[in-house]
């Protein structure tokens, strides 16, 4: 089959000193029979993203390595609802303090009465132990959940072992600020301490030779 091929006589043809733009547009039209494909325009063609270009390609864009990770992202999930409980503790402590008008800073007291208010209360200090007392389990699980999921283990157990530390915590939570009968807040944090414990124990098989 014939193709046609256009030549510099050619684009003489088409016009005086044409512009760029127009330069390709009819440069497309007079190759459009001959089946070939033609470079796009610079000043048509967007800038495309790496996204657009593997899509175009017929190829899947990459992803990180870390998202394809299962066990992280289980452990992503259930780390992101124990910081916003976390939140709901302190905003509760701030809710209680204004209801019990306990104050920590003067100047706070002297917006919201007077230099009286500047005082401990037993429930604003119940709610800011729970706190303390997730920050101090929390964070140690946010370190060795994440080293964890490193070591490829299980997808399963790795939730299972997710799965009851959050449980755990978040019993121990209600249990501390509804001031629930004894043992229940006691069994509560022990139960959230063995997937904990359970983790650091495989980090350390795992790291040995390396020390």
């Amino acid at each position: 089959m014939g193709r046609s091929v256009c030549t510099g006589r050619d684009w003489g043809v088409l016009g005086t000193s044409p512009r760029r733009g127009e330069l390709w547009v009819r440069g497309r039209r007079e190759h459009r029979s001959t089946g070939l494909d033609v470079a796009e325009s610079p000043l048509e063609a967007p800038a495309r993203s790496p996204l657009a270009a593997s899509v175009a390609g017929g190829r899947v864009a990459p992803t990180p390595k870390m998202m394809e990770n299962k066990v992280f992202m289980s452990f992503t999930f259930y780390s992101t609802i124990l910081i916003l409980k976390m939140y709901v503790v302190a905003i509760v402590t701030g809710q209680v303090r204004l209801r019990k008008k306990a104050f920590a800073n003067p100047e706070d007291a002297l917006r919201n009465g007077g230099l009286q208010y500047y005082r401990e209360d037993p429930d604003v200090e119940r709610c800011r132990r729970a706190h303390r007392n997730d920050m101090e389990n929390i964070f140690p699980f946010l370190f060795l959940g994440a080293i964890y999921s490193l070591l490829d283990p299980s997808p399963t157990v790795a939730r299972i072992h997710f799965f009851i530390f959050c449980v755990g915590r978040i019993i121990h939570t209600i249990a501390y600020l509804l001031q629930l009968k004894a043992p229940m807040r006691s069994v509560a944090y022990s139960v959230a301490q063995l997937p904990c414990f359970s983790m650091a124990l495989q980090i350390l098989l795992a790291t040995t030779p390396y020390w």
